[in-house]
């Protein structure tokens, strides 16, 4: 009995034993574990002695990289000029010192006249990281901005952009009007306003078009880097076909350097004077006797009435010197052009006068001088036009006018094979 009870004791004192040794045994394998998993963890983060070597670089390159990155960063503020700003006023809301401020206008001006900036003419200014200006940034012209670098030192620079050229052709039949049906057949308004000008040399808008009338035309459209509307260049070839009847120009330059427009046979497309120095506008009294709408009287009407919108510009009808610029009783305010020794051009009503247009000033047939306005005797806003001949007034739609240049020799060679390539231009274009 004795000795069965000592067994036990020795086999429970074994399996204690055992027990303990299992206990002893998990714990350190778990810390054996965790010592793999810390080696594992220092792994990681451990980094050669090459690249500690490099770190120290690296930084400073990033430095120097985040530097470069901040100089390059600028908040550019967009000015719109307004009616009465002058540059000084846009540069007081950027630099405190006048100094500073005459200096950047000294060295614009030596470059480019400050007082042609327009009203709604878009100015940038750069500011930098330090909220100071450095760069200012403006158009000077569709393809020119001039550019102002204010560091350690002012310097202007005049920068011409990249432009590219396209030629596109259209063709359309007129049912309501050249403008509208233009409009709708997606050719630019620019553009429209360059045929009407080109033909009104031959043609009475008003009367002469009718439903069903051809017009056919190649123009040059300009695309400049950094601008995002488009500029249109010159008609390079206009047809306008009315019935059996064509009137056909192409763009040529002369010997003397000059761009204008012929027919096949090099006959010029201007005459001595425009019989419709407006665009656009309707035929609203025409010449000879009318009772007149303010006396009620019957009288002799010694012109002819464009009716269009106030504003609209009016052109010189042909080459000459103004010798009337001024308010003349009924007539309001009044021009009046000596082209020759035998015709004058007048005309009245106007709102006002283009910039420059004074007593002596030469113009060219076609130059703005003033805007249709409702000035004087007058019931509307309209435009009065006079052609006088020998000092007496005559009818401007029944004046038969002389034909301009007609090329010659080789200069009239040179055109024949430069207006054949224009038009198989056109037709590739228009039918590519």
């Amino acid at each position: 009995m004795f000795l069965k009870i000592k067994i036990i004791k020795i086999f429970l004192f074994i399996l204690f034993g055992y027990f303990i040794f299992f206990l002893n045994y998990q714990k350190i394998n778990l810390q054996f574990n965790q010592f793999e998993l810390d080696i594992s963890k220092n792994k990681t983060n451990y980094s050669p002695i090459k690249i500690h070597e490099e770190e120290p670089q690296n930084k400073e390159l990033d430095v120097s990289l985040n530097d470069v990155k901040k100089k390059d960063i600028y908040k550019e503020i967009i000015i719109t000029v307004k009616k009465n700003q002058t540059f000084v006023n846009i540069l007081n809301q950027f630099i405190e010192s006048n100094k500073i401020k005459y200096e950047i206008i000294n060295e614009i001006n030596k470059i480019f006249d400050l007082r042609k900036l327009n009203i709604g003419q878009e100015i940038s200014f750069f500011i930098n990281n330090l909220d100071k200006l450095e760069k200012i940034k403006f158009p000077i012209d569709f393809q020119t901005n001039l550019n102002v670098k204010i560091v350690d030192e002012i310097t202007v620079k005049i920068v011409k952009l990249d432009k590219y050229t396209e030629t596109h052709s259209k063709e359309f039949i007129i049912k309501d009007s050249l403008y509208l049906d233009g409009i709708k057949n997606k050719i630019p308004q620019d553009i429209l306003i360059k045929i009407i000008r080109l033909f009104s040399f031959d043609l009475d808008f008003q009367r002469d078009i009718k439903a069903n009338t051809k017009v056919s035309v190649s123009y040059d459209v300009l695309y400049v880097k950094e601008r995002k509307e488009l500029n249109f260049g010159e008609i390079n070839y206009a047809l306008i076909s009315i019935g059996n009847n064509s009137l056909e120009y192409f763009k040529f330059i002369t010997e003397d350097g000059y761009t204008d427009y012929y027919n096949r046979e090099g006959k010029n497309v201007k005459k001595s004077l425009l019989k419709t120095p407006i665009d656009g506008a309707k035929l609203s009294s025409n010449f000879g006797m009318r009772k007149h709408p303010i006396s009620g009287y019957n009288k002799m009407h010694k012109g002819v009435d464009f009716a269009a919108p106030i504003g609209t510009p009016i052109y010189a009808g042909g080459n000459g010197i103004i010798e009337y610029a001024g308010r003349n009783g009924g007539y309001g305010n009044y021009i009046r052009i000596r082209h020759n020794n035998e015709y004058k051009t007048a005309y009245a009503h106007l709102s006002s006068f283009n910039k420059g247009i004074s007593v002596g000033v030469r113009v060219t047939q076609g130059q703005i001088i003033g805007f249709v306005g409702n000035t004087g005797k007058s019931t509307g806003p309209h435009l009065h036009y006079e052609i006088i001949f020998q000092n007496k007034q005559i009818n401007p739609l029944k004046l038969k006018l002389p034909s301009g240049k007609v090329l010659k020799d080789n200069e009239l060679k040179r055109f024949q094979k430069e207006y054949k390539v224009i038009y198989a231009n056109h037709l590739n274009t228009l039918y590519e």
